[in-house]
């Protein structure tokens, strides 16, 4: 078939390249200059299926309700708010119940734990040279800390996760650059679980992707899907506007996905949920971190990706897209400096990459994938912050479903049927 797939994210590299594998003739349409350039630009990198699990869980808001007072809130509700994005809250809300949040987590996990394996299978295979990392540490500060965590140890044992509750003296033996000043009760060891770069990743596959075929179309912006002909796709470069026919179009649009979709009867829940980031180069090797840790009072992850490291955290919806809210940037300074003082260049002439990106989320969690109900329509949205460690696995099942294979994991609830129940 002649495929269309607009958006050149992690989620739409990968499922350019698992159809052209299928031999599918396939163009990816881009508005930016490069892949990768909004979610996936400067994500915590951090593959950890176990703890891919919904924002919508029992006991959630009153946290966000307590967080409004915090100063270093691990999730945020900024002013003003859209009408779409109160109607996204009242529905998140509605689907903070137990029963729903333990089938999403499970359809989530079941997703994420088969896209691992697909990562490292398609690392492997095509042997791709990226910034990684095996091991993560979930730190504990406190006993409160510990607590808190042991449901989530519980999700972790129930999924078959290896991993070890261990005190501060052997967390440092897992991480020596650990401050030595810094007092704490201990961590999490997940040994599996592991720290990648994902633009990197998406700039490889796409080689790999070119190499068969892809037609990648930069500075592209596709036009809402016309009702009359889903398949025919306007689109607008700095030449002009021209309409291209296509048998299929797969849509990995991120937050704008909605717009995309409503002309053609999809009235699909997305809203952007901010996250932010900052990168620095390594300044002493011995002082920075080996792998990935997470600090789990502030929700602010740490990821040593070769030369650079990556401090990343916050959720924030509402506000001014354009805008970085300060404190949420010196939450990422501080939590560093707590762990890795000393361990990244961020004084004199040294380059530090602030970003605040837009993860694409659903208000009950899980992604959607697969056919839309509108004949040559297919979607791979809404992978909130887990969309790096969803999208191996999210593109395969995409590219079986279109070939009307059964895929190789259960696929329930992650169809557009799920929107009407």
């Amino acid at each position: 078939m002649k495929i269309a797939i607009v958006g050149a994210g992690i989620i739409g590299v990968t499922t350019a390249f698992e159809l052209s594998n299928d031999g599918h003739e396939v163009t990816v349409f881009e508005r930016h200059g490069s892949v990768a350039q909004e979610s996936s630009f400067a994500n915590a990198g951090v593959i950890a299926p176990g703890a891919v699990t919904p924002w919508a869980a029992p006991g959630m808001p009153a946290k966000v309700a307590r967080y409004l007072f915090s100063r270093h809130a691990p999730v945020r509700i900024s002013l003003p708010l859209s009408t779409a994005e109160l109607a996204w809250i009242w529905k998140w809300w509605r689907a903070c119940n137990l029963d729903g949040y333990l089938r999403n987590r499970a359809r989530m996990q079941r997703l994420a734990f088969y896209s691992r394996e697909r990562l490292q299978m398609l690392t492997d295979y095509l042997e791709l040279a990226y910034d990684r990392g095996n091991g993560y540490l979930v730190l504990l500060r406190s006993g409160n800390d510990s607590a808190l965590v042991q449901p989530g140890l519980q999700v972790l044992r129930d999924a078959g996760v290896r991993f070890s509750e261990i005190d501060a003296a052997q967390t440092r033996l897992v991480e020596p650059a650990l401050n030595p000043d810094m007092r704490f009760l201990g961590a999490i060891h997940l040994p599996d679980d592991q720290v990648g770069n994902c633009r990197q990743f998406a700039l490889l596959l796409r080689n790999a992707a070119l190499g068969q075929g892809v037609r990648f179309e930069f500075n592209s912006a596709v036009a809402p899907l016309d009702p009359a002909r889903p398949t025919s796709l306007r689109v607008a470069t700095a030449q002009g506007s021209q309409q291209r026919d296509f048998h299929a179009v797969v849509v990995c649009g991120g937050v704008d996905s909605t717009l995309l979709l409503q002309p053609v009867g999809l009235q699909v829940p997305l809203a952007a949920v901010h996250g932010y980031s900052i990168t620095a180069q390594v300044g002493e090797p011995l002082n920075a971190p080996a792998s990935a840790l997470m600090d789990e009072r502030y929700k602010v992850a740490i990821s040593r990706l070769g030369s650079r490291i990556r401090v990343a955290g916050s959720a924030e919806i509402g506000g001014v897209a354009g805008r970085r809210r300060a404190q949420s940037i010196q939450t990422l300074y501080k939590v560093l400096h707590d762990w890795f003082p000393g361990a990244a260049r961020l004084a004199g002439t040294a380059v530090v990459q602030e970003w605040k990106g837009a993860r694409p989320m659903l208000p009950d969690g899980p992604p959607l994938l697969g056919a839309t109900g509108v004949p040559g329509v297919w979607i791979n949205i809404g992978h909130g912050s887990s969309g790096w460690a969803l999208s191996c696995g999210s593109a395969r099942v995409v590219a079986d479903l279109m070939a009307g294979r059964q895929p190789e994991v259960d696929v329930e609830g992650l169809g557009v049927e799920r929107l009407l129940a």
